[in-house]
C-alpha cells in the first residue's frame, strides 16, 4: 500500500486519526498500551475517534490494511506516543507543510492571574484549523510578494526582516490580508478574502477605506481569529499566563524583561542579549524558542501579530454577543484590529497568552508580523 503519512502529536479532548490516504483503500489503526490495552478501529471517511487514554502513558500506533488472515501490522509511529499533558491525545496526517494542526473543542479565553485588563474568561468553542508552526519569514514574504506584485497585486509596504529566517515585519493590516490570498493562489488554492459580499472579487489591491469580507469556507491562507490565535498560543494548556507555563525568561522567549515590575519575569532585565548585536529591531530568528505542546514556535514575544477581528474594548468579550457560542470572528466594524503575542522590545506582560493589544490597520513597524492559518 502506496501510502504517504506524517505525524503530529497533539493534546485534546479526544484522541483522533485523521488519515487522507484512505480513498486508496481500507487503513486500519491499532493503539496499543500497557496492561494488552488494544484498540483497532477504522472509519470509512478517514476518521477514528478515540477517548480512553491515560495520563503518563506511552501508547504504539500500528497500521495495516487488512484485519483477517495475519495481518502484519506496521508502526505508523516509529517512538512511542506519550500521553504528557491530560487524558487525551491527537495524532493528525498529513498537515500542510510547515502548519499544525490546533484542535477542535472549548477553551477558556482571557485569564484572572494578574489583574490585567484584558478580557473576562469565557468560554470559547473553536473549530479545528492548521496554523503556521513559525511566523512568516521575511525570505518567505518576499517570496509570495514577487508572485503577487507580479500577478497585479498593488502592497503599500514592501516588507522587511532583520534576516531571511527572521519575521517579516513593517506590513500593515491590508498588506498581509493580500498577501495570504497570493499566497493561496500561488499554491493553487482558493483566496479567502474579496471586496464584495458575493465573494467574487478578490482582494488584490486597496488599503485604507477598502471593506475586506472573508469566505471562511475556502480552503486558502487567512489571519487567525483572535479566538483561533489564542487557543493555539495556550497550546493545551490551562490557567497558564504563556504558552510554557507561568514564568518567563529569556531562554524562553523574545523580550524586553523588567523584573522588578513583574513577578513572573524572570528576566534578565532589558533587551534579550543574544539578540542585540547593535542594530535594531533586536528580532529572533523564527523557531529559536521551543515550541508549544501544539508544536508552535513564538506565539510568545518576538513580533506581534496580525489577526482578523477588529478589537472591542474590554469588558470584552462579557456582554459581546459576537463573542460565545462557536468560532467568533470580532465585531463588524471598528477602527482598529487586534495585536496578539509579545515582541522584542516590550514587557512581559505583553507575552502573555490572554493579553490584548490593538493598533491602526494601516500601521507598519519593526514590532509586528503575522502567520496564517487554514481551515479544515
Amino acid at each position: 500500500m502506496n501510502t504517504k503519512l506524517h505525524c503530529l502529536l497533539i493534546p485534546l479532548a479526544t484522541f483522533a486519526c485523521v488519515h487522507k490516504a484512505a480513498a486508496q483503500g481500507a487503513v486500519f489503526f491499532r493503539i496499543s498500551g500497557p496492561a494488552a490495552t488494544t484498540i483497532t478501529a477504522f472509519n470509512p471517511d478517514g476518521t477514528i475517534v478515540w477517548s480512553n487514554a491515560s495520563v503518563s502513558t506511552n501508547y504504539i500506533v500500528q497500521m495495516a490494511a487488512s484485519l483477517s488472515g495475519g495481518t502484519n501490522w506496521v508502526n505508523y509511529v516509529q517512538l512511542p506516543v506519550t500521553n504528557k499533558v491530560n487524558t487525551n491525545l491527537l495524532v493528525a496526517f498529513n498537515p500542510p507543510v510547515g502548519m499544525a494542526l490546533v484542535p477542535a473543542g472549548v477553551f477558556t479565553i482571557g485569564d484572572t492571574l494578574d489583574g490585567e485588563n484584558d478580557a473576562a474568561t469565557t468560554n470559547v468553542t473553536v473549530s479545528g484549523f492548521y496554523i503556521d508552526q513559525n511566523l512568516v519569514t521575511y525570505n518567505q514574504w518576499e517570496a509570495v510578494y514577487a508572485y503577487a506584485t507580479s500577478s497585479g497585486y498593488g502592497f503599500e509596504h514592501a516588507g522587511a526582516g532583520k534576516a531571511a529566517n527572521h519575521p517579516v515585519q513593517s506590513v500593515d493590516w491590508y498588506d498581509v490580508v493580500k498577501w495570504s490570498n497570493a499566497r493561496s493562489q500561488q499554491t493553487g488554492l482558493t483566496p479567502v478574502y474579496y471586496t464584495d459580499t458575493e465573494l467574487t472579487q478578490v482582494f488584490t489591491n486597496g488599503d485604507v477605506g477598502t471593506t475586506v469580507y472573508a469566505n471562511w469556507l475556502a480552503n486558502g491562507y487567512r489571519l487567525p481569529t483572535e479566538a483561533e490565535w489564542e487557543k493555539a498560543a495556550r497550546g493545551g494548556l490551562i490557567g497558564q499566563r504563556f504558552p510554557w507555563g507561568n514564568v518567563i525568561t529569556e531562554k524562553l522567549a523574545n523580550y524586553y524583561g523588567d523584573t522588578n515590575v513583574y513577578s513572573y519575569d524572570l528576566g534578565p532585565d532589558g533587551y534579550n542579549s543574544t539578540f542585540t548585536n547593535g542594530v535594531a529591531p533586536y528580532t529572533s530568528p523564527v523557531g529559536y524558542f521551543a515550541p508549544n505542546d501544539y508544536g508552535l514556535c513564538d506565539m510568545a514575544g518576538n513580533v506581534l501579530e496580525w489577526c482578523w477581528d477588529w478589537y472591542e474594548q474590554p469588558p470584552y468579550p462579557a456582554g459581546s454577543p459576537y463573542l460565545g457560542g462557536s468560532d467568533p470572528r470580532g465585531p463588524s466594524t471598528g477602527s482598529d484590529h487586534v495585536l496578539r503575542g509579545g515582541l522584542w522590545s516590550y514587557y512581559a506582560d505583553y507575552a502573555r497568552c490572554a493579553n490584548r493589544a490593538s493598533v491602526s490597520p494601516n500601521y507598519e513597524g519593526d514590532d509586528v508580523g503575522f502567520r496564517c492559518v487554514r481551515g479544515l
